[in-house]
C-alpha cells in the first residue's frame, strides 16, 4: 500500500478553508468545513454537503504541462454530484502556484471530519481500475517500440541515435513512472491516507 499518513485529532482540525483558481478567469473555488458539513462555492454556485453525505472521494497524482507537482481529490455526494479540488491555483498566464501545505492540511482535515461523523464513504486512491490497466498496456506496446529501436541503432551502428534513444527512455521513465506509480488503484481507510497521494 506504500506510505500513509497517521493524522492526530489536533493537527487534522488546524486547516478548516482551502481555496484555488482553476482558471484565470473567474472566481476562486472556495471549501470550508463546518459544523454541518463541507461548504462549497464555485463559479457562483454553492452548496454543503454533510460528511455521512459525502459518499465518496479518490485522491490522485494529476501533474500537467505547467506544474509537474500537482495533486487532486474528487469529492462525491450520495444522488450526485462531484467536486474536484487541486493543489495548484492560477496566479498569472505564466505561473500555476503550488499550495501543497494548505491543500494537504485540509484534505487531511476532511477525512477526520468525516471519520467523526461516522461516515461510510468509499476511500480509493490512483486512477480508475480499467484506466490504470489501459495506461499499462500503452507504456508495455511503447517500451517494446523502444527496445526495437535500440536494437536496430545498435546493429547499424548509429551509436548516436542509440545515446538519444536512452536518453529520452530514461527522461520518459523518470516522468511517467512517477505518475503510474503514484496512482496505481487501490483503497484506504481514514486514519491511513496514502503519503503518495498529498504533497
Amino acid at each position: 500500500m506504500g506510505p500513509v499518513i497517521d493524522m492526530p485529532g489536533a493537527e487534522a482540525d488546524a486547516a478548516t478553508s482551502y481555496a484555488y483558481k482553476a482558471s484565470l478567469i473567474g472566481s476562486a473555488h472556495r471549501f470550508e468545513l463546518t459544523e454541518q458539513g463541507l461548504s462549497w462555492h464555485i463559479a457562483g454556485r454553492s452548496g454543503l454537503w454533510r460528511y455521512d453525505e459525502i459518499s465518496a472521494i479518490r485522491l490522485s497524482f494529476r501533474p500537467v504541462s505547467m506544474q509537474q507537482h500537482r495533486f487532486r481529490a474528487d469529492v462525491s455526494r450520495t444522488g450526485g454530484g462531484r467536486i474536484a479540488i487541486l493543489s495548484t491555483s492560477w496566479q498569472t498566464a505564466a505561473l500555476m502556484a503550488p499550495q501543497d501545505t494548505g491543500f494537504r492540511d485540509f484534505i487531511l482535515a476532511l477525512h477526520a471530519r468525516m471519520a467523526q461523523a461516522g461516515s461510510r464513504a468509499e476511500l480509493t486512491a490512483g486512477l480508475g481500475r480499467r484506466t490504470y490497466a489501459a495506461a499499462l498496456a500503452f507504456l508495455a506496446v511503447l517500451t517494446v517500440a523502444m527496445a526495437a529501436l535500440l536494437i536496430r541503432a545498435l546493429l547499424i551502428g548509429e551509436f548516436a541515435g542509440a545515446l538519444f534513444i536512452l536518453g529520452f527512455a530514461a527522461l520518459f521513465a523518470w516522468q511517467v513512472g512517477g505518475f503510474v506509480w503514484r496512482n496505481k488503484p487501490r483503497s484506504y481507510s481514514f486514519d491511513r491516507v496514502p503519503k503518495a497521494l498529498l504533497p
